[in-house]
């Protein structure tokens, strides 16, 4: 999964802010880099953010979404907001990436009415003030739970398992601790074996192992990668798609000798 950021404040600083033609640059170089998916988002989420008006979310994505449908490859649409998640369905997204679990009113609802994927992530409080003070009594337990209660709340709704996708929100009101925690039982997150997406790629958490700024978190991310797909991830969300494509490659290279 390739990020396309369409804010002026991404965390990572590949933001494309106001610029639809640089944003739909970025994502031809993603999808040329052997992106099987484009994630994109118009609304920073990144630790600190304050909301976006929901017409500024949208004057920022519609015109990219569009574009990027054309192509045949699937879009994946982050946000939360209901209204949101239905002009994007309408307008050809194939996954909705919501980092509040559809947890919003009406967003379950506007899921359901659709055939979409749906990415189901945890967080702990909102962008603005998550990082400030993260705190868990059984980080994994608990993420795993609310994971649970959410998949539940789909099926209620007549979202069938087929379309569920898992992210336990590595740095979303986590702490380092917590991110390793949770990174270590990743295989333990797929509940009822659904598929789990994970999301690493330049994360302040990376930083914090490795004492590098944003811009030089290249090898960890790629490393970090790795290790998820080992820990049974099936989805990456990253910024370097063809770094990460050509470690997998070695990895699956080495896996088949195994098994032969």
């Amino acid at each position: 999964m390739g990020i396309v950021n369409l804010t002026p404040d991404s965390f990572s600083g590949d933001g494309t802010g106001r610029d639809p033609a640089q944003a739909i640059a970025h994502a031809r170089r993603q999808f040329e880099a052997g992106a099987d998916i484009l994630d994109i988002g118009a609304e920073s989420s990144r630790p600190g953010a304050v909301p976006t008006p929901e017409d500024e979310e949208l004057r920022r994505l519609l015109p990219v979404l569009e574009e990027l449908c054309a192509w045949g490859v699937p879009v994946s649409v982050d946000t939360y907001k209901p209204a949101v998640m239905r002009r994007a369905l309408a307008a050809g997204a194939a996954m909705i990436n919501d980092i509040t679990g559809l947890r919003c009113p009406g967003a379950l609802e506007a899921v359901a009415a659709s055939d979409c994927a749906v990415c189901l992530m945890h967080m702990q409080g909102e962008p603005l003030t998550m990082q400030q003070a993260p705190r868990y009594d059984d980080v994994v337990g608990e993420v795993a739970a609310f994971l649970k209660n959410r998949v539940a709340a789909c099926r209620a709704a007549g979202i069938v398992d087929q379309r569920l996708v898992l992210d336990p929100g590595f740095g979303f009101g986590k702490a380092l601790e917590h991110n390793l925690a949770l990174f270590r039982e990743l295989t333990a997150l797929g509940i009822d074996g659904l598929p789990v997406l994970a999301g690493l790629s330049r994360k302040s958490m990376l930083g914090a192992i490795t004492g590098r700024e944003v811009g030089s978190r290249v090898s960890a991310s790629v490393a970090a990668a790795l290790l998820a797909v080992q820990k049974g991830a099936k989805i990456l969300r990253v910024h370097d798609v063809a770094e990460t494509r050509d470690a997998l490659a070695v990895l699956a290279a080495i896996n088949e000798g195994e098994s032969g």
